[in-house]
């Protein structure tokens, strides 16, 4: 398992939060957020060189985290976006990139669902063609979306999915059956506090909540686990906070020496 983070740890840009990151994590999130016609956060050429540079010498890979603003599951979704940000990001070889698929969420009537799925498999048709293989698209599971949602994408698509621990704990949902169904379709998986919001340190959550989700990880996956949060406090607390539960982990583990 690599342990990553997010570009936006230190109130810097990418290329400066990824020099500090270096050799603390194996695994950086580059934000992506939005894409106006105007400034926007794609690296250019300069950056991307030495963010490939930085990652071979650090042993170090990146997964991007495609736009929010493309709403992929409408009917007129902003595909350009996700193809220059695809396309900007290619030469680092990216582990993933996450998507989310947001649309019209408030699914009524029956056709509905029907209809946002089928807005999403057009949408990530397309993405896959723009990406070296189609398991490098990772589809995460938002707050606001059912595990039916899910999987009534997953089921029609080869793509990956990202599992978003943080946004189960925030629905109030156990993540432990979410993580048997679907673990093994995950390259990413997102772990975040829960406290008056979301992406916070992870110590807010209690060893009853924390331990069997570290329990499940440490076992049975092999992807990048990043730490989905946005200052050095938070970061550092929430590695901390794994690695306490992992020790607890290793002591309950009958093949503890």
């Amino acid at each position: 398992m690599r342990l990553g983070t997010t570009s936006y740890i230190y109130p810097a840009d990418i290329i400066t939060n990824v020099r500090r990151l270096a050799g603390k994590v194996r695994d950086v999130e580059l934000i992506l957020f939005e894409l106006d016609d105007g400034p926007n956060s794609l690296p250019d050429d300069n950056t991307i060189s030495e963010l490939k540079s930085l990652g071979a010498g650090h042993d170090m890979t990146y997964t991007v985290h495609l736009p929010l603003d493309l709403r992929l599951a409408s009917e007129r979704p902003a595909v350009s976006k996700a193809i220059r940000a695809i396309r900007n990001t290619e030469r680092l070889l990216p582990h993933g990139y996450i998507v989310h698929l947001e649309g019209e969420e408030d699914l009524k009537e029956p056709d509905d669902l029907k209809r946002w799925t089928d807005n999403s498999i057009r949408s990530l048709e397309i993405i896959c063609g723009e990406v070296m293989h189609s398991g490098q698209v990772c589809v995460e599971n938002l707050e606001n979306h059912s595990q039916l949602m899910l999987e009534s994408v997953l089921d029609r698509m080869p793509v990956s999915c990202c599992v978003d621990v943080g946004h189960l704990w925030k629905q109030g949902v156990n993540p432990l059956p979410f993580l048997d169904r679907w673990l093994s379709r995950a390259r990413v998986v997102h772990m975040h506090g829960v406290g008056d919001r979301d992406h916070k340190r992870l110590s807010l959550m209690s060893p009853m909540e924390l331990d069997p989700v570290v329990e499940v990880l440490r076992e049975r996956f092999q992807g990048v686990l990043t730490f989905e949060v946005f200052s050095e406090r938070d970061f550092s607390d929430s590695l901390a906070a794994f690695q306490e539960s992992s020790r607890r982990a290793a002591a309950r583990s009958p093949h503890r020496r």
